[in-house]
């Protein structure tokens, strides 16, 4: 048996059918619940680039869940804004007619105290004056989607690796910046497609458990037992474990966090106690909150029981 805190999902887009950009209080409540019996007792519901309305509509309906949520659920300590501050030349699956410009103007269009985390692409902001007015409010700054080669005013960088110019052995850039930087933390997503394994092992002897944060980036058809279904306004197909759309262009995880431990441990790139700390201790510590809750697993890495503290 192993024991560990409860995981702290910073980057998912729903699951079980649930969609955070289109969905109501109930839906939000309903997966919360289920999340514990999947290892994470904690979660930052990410909203994506899309309509301002909408944005401004899917945040009201979180704030209401969370106010709504029983005590044995998945805490909602946040909103995770993942867009529509990007640079639309590494948009991903994001609907390029909703990208905005990342200006403080903008961002008040639908500025709330729930919103914990944005990504955004720092090249774009003007004088990083978004940056700093974020950093101001206590909000964290993730670059992402980005050409960016400069962390500045940045605290974390988005799915490191993806959506972002690549790697290379004569520039600059904002991988190598944030393998560096140990005051940089990174989100991995290491369901074995988003990042190969080989890379991923790269990424671990590189940069410290404590400045890295798994994540699942979970579409919301994981586990929902569904082969396809629309995200982004665009059919995504489940492929190997991931979802990518009609151009083959990756959309999201299928996997949740404890997918995700599972085949990093069986696969020994990481042993359980290294998975688990970077998604719970490095997350909590990146965020600065407490946990909640302890998961035992069972010799096979399965999540059986959850402890609220």
């Amino acid at each position: 048996m192993y024991k560990t805190e409860g995981f702290i999902e910073t980057h998912f887009h729903g699951a079980f059918g649930v969609d955070f950009m289109n969905c109501n209080v109930e839906d939000v409540i309903e997966l919360s619940i289920k999340m514990p019996d999947y290892g994470t007792t904690i979660i930052y519901p990410t909203l994506m680039t899309g309509d301002i309305g909408q944005i401004k509509k899917q945040i009201q309906i979180i704030k209401e869940a969370q106010k709504k949520q029983p005590a044995k659920s998945a805490k909602i300590a946040g909103i995770h804004l993942e867009g529509p501050f990007i640079n639309p030349l590494k948009k991903g699956i994001h609907q390029q007619e909703y990208i905005l410009k990342p200006t403080i103007e903008n961002y008040k269009k639908f500025e709330d105290e729930i919103i914990k985390i944005v990504t955004l692409a720092p090249e774009l902001d003007e004088n990083r004056n978004l940056c700093k007015y974020l950093h101001n409010k206590k909000v964290k700054v993730q670059a992402g989607h980005t050409m960016a080669d400069d962390l500045t005013y940045c605290n974390s960088v988005t799915h490191l690796f993806n959506a972002m110019s690549a790697l290379s052995h004569k520039y600059k850039n904002i991988i190598s910046s944030s393998l560096t930087n140990d005051d940089i933390y990174v989100e991995v997503i290491a369901d074995g497609n988003h990042i190969i394994d080989e890379v991923l092992k790269m990424v671990f002897k590189n940069k410290p458990l404590n400045k890295t944060v798994l994540i699942s980036d979970a579409l919301p058809i994981a586990h929902g037992n569904f082969k396809k279904g629309i995200f982004a306004g665009q059919e995504v197909t489940l492929n190997n474990g991931s979802f990518y759309n009609s151009n083959g262009t990756l959309a999201g995880s299928g996997m949740l966090q404890c997918d995700i431990l599972k085949r990093l441990v069986t696969t020994n790139i990481l042993t359980f106690e290294e998975a688990s700390y970077m998604m719970n201790i490095s997350p909590a510590k990146y965020l600065n909150i407490m946990h909640n809750a302890h998961v035992l697993f069972d010799e096979e890495y399965n999540p059986i029981n959850v402890n609220y503290v």
